[in-house]
């Protein structure tokens, strides 16, 4: 990836100024409304409405470190991408985590956004470090060829 096309800042992801966000999700065999929300999916459910869940449910199960793309309900992105970062047991690990990342930047150029925004994957539910999580992300996102722009949001409220 280009020099300075790739930035860690701290923050809410779902205030970046970005085209697409990248929402942390499991294998998708549950279905979501029998799921607490939280983290990421629960901050996108309370501003951005079902319709991205409603949109996810109907792709059924998602393979370990898959990508799927929504529209972005009242969220300002023209797009959502959801990663089944966490395995059946909700752990996430180095491999779902390097694949969720290789998955959603390929979704993100396939569908032609310059921008897109990570949150760190695996670090919420599934139980991994954020500083390995952050560092697995950023070693993906600068070994692909993304043409645009790819933020890693850390949480900060």
């Amino acid at each position: 990836m280009a020099e300075g096309r790739m930035r860690v800042v701290e923050g809410d992801l779902l205030d970046q100024p970005v085209e697409v966000i990248v929402n942390a999700w499991n294998r998708n065999i549950i279905p979501w409304w029998l799921l607490l929300p939280r983290g990421v999916s629960g901050a996108i459910k309370r501003r951005g409405g079902l319709e991205p869940f409603r949109e996810l449910a109907r792709h059924g199960p998602i393979p370990l470190g898959g990508a799927v793309h929504t529209t972005a309900g009242r969220l300002p992105f023209q797009g959502i991408i959801h990663v089944a970062g966490i395995n059946l047991l909700w752990f996430a690990t180095e491999a779902s985590i390097r694949l969720s990342t290789r998955s959603a930047l390929a979704l993100a150029a396939e569908k032609s956004y310059h921008s897109i925004a990570f949150p760190l994957i695996g670090a919420g539910t599934g139980g991994a470090s954020r500083q390995k999580t952050q560092a697995l992300i950023q070693a993906e996102i600068e070994a692909f060829d993304f043409p645009g722009e790819a933020l890693i949001v850390a949480y900060k409220p």
